[in-house]
């Protein structure tokens, strides 16, 4: 038997059950792995708060690292015991083990820990995603990264360093924004209630920022703009702190980009999936990780679902089987 933990309706942690189910055997073209670590995401909560549909119930998860356990018909380039990894759909990882189609699984390398993989898969493709794809960061960009001290936040800020860019973050309380700092920020902006704009034009001679990432959702996406220069561009990738409010296109500004990029679409491009995450292992030996800010028995993902949906903690969050 194994075990899952199920979403059974749209709502609060509550819709969240652990339970038994018989182990499952890989169909041919499909790999079993035993689940070493799982990541917990806000795309999780999404899914639990019906932001984005799923037909219920359903085991939600999308990132996790373990070992092969079993091969379907078919399966070539791996073995039992291989050390894996993934991110993207399909979901089903608040799991003991699960089966994958063996496109979506990528081998392991041996220097990187189960616990870093599982943490930093799906923020470090969304972080290569916007670092090299939706807007090419290099020596010379100015970006402004909200949440710099979140799991994805601090593989940004990292990355974009490593990028030779110069980096704005914010951060919601000054023990926020010093970890944002430890991560390598040029500068943290402190507060949700800041006011973003002045303290944008004060620290870039009025100009704004080439490129901002929001993460935050709600009324941060207007504030993101305008904390953005003449034709630069923000990217809106959630919305943590709650829908987005209806935009005008006069809004955006006829000077500016508005980008809403995906990584789930992104990771299930064949052709981008397997470079990506080797660009990805490459920036993890230089340290360009997602820190883990909290450990949890799989039984207690609702605890850890709360914990990050209030904003309780830093880094990225895991589930222990």
């Amino acid at each position: 038997m194994d075990t899952v933990v199920r979403l059974t309706g749209v709502g609060g942690v509550d819709n969240l059950e652990v339970v038994q189910v018989p182990a499952e055997q890989p169909a041919p073209g499909m790999v079993r792995i035993r689940h070493a670590a799982v990541g917990v995401n806000f795309i999780d909560i999404y899914h639990r708060t019906g932001l984005y549909a799923l037909s219920l119930p359903a085991v939600p998860g999308v990132e996790a690292a373990g070992v092969v356990e079993a091969l379907g018909d078919g399966v070539t380039g791996f073995s039992i015991g291989d050390r894996v990894a993934y991110a993207g759909a399909p979901l089903g990882a608040y799991a003991t083990a699960r089966t994958l189609p063996a496109g979506r699984v990528i081998r392991l390398p041996d220097d990187i820990a189960f616990s870093t993989a599982a943490a930093s898969m799906l923020k470090g493709l969304t972080a290569h995603m916007l670092l090299t794809r939706t807007y090419p960061v290099a020596a010379g960009t100015t970006l402004l990264v909200h949440a710099a001290a979140g799991g994805l936040g601090s593989m940004l800020v990292r990355w974009a360093k490593h990028l030779g860019a110069t980096v704005i973050g914010t951060a919601g309380s000054a023990v926020k924004a010093d970890v944002a700092r430890a991560y390598g920020a040029d500068h943290v902006i402190v507060g949700r209630n800041a006011d973003l704009a002045a303290e944008v034009a004060a620290l870039t001679g009025g100009i704004g920022v080439d490129y901002t990432i929001d993460g935050i959702g709600g009324d941060m996406l207007v504030r993101s703009l305008v904390c953005t220069r003449r034709f630069g561009t923000v990217a809106s990738i959630g919305q943590a702190a709650g829908p987005i409010p209806p935009l005008a296109v006069e809004e955006i500004g006829p000077a500016r980009s508005l980008a809403r990029p995906s990584v789930m679409a992104y990771a299930a491009d064949e052709a981008t999936y397997r470079p990506a995450a080797a660009a990805l292992f490459a920036a993890m030996r230089n340290g360009i990780v997602a820190e883990i800010g909290g450990e949890y028995p799989l039984g207690d993902a609702a605890r850890a679902q709360a914990d990050l949906e209030a904003g309780r903690t830093t880094g990225s969050l895991l589930l222990i089987p």
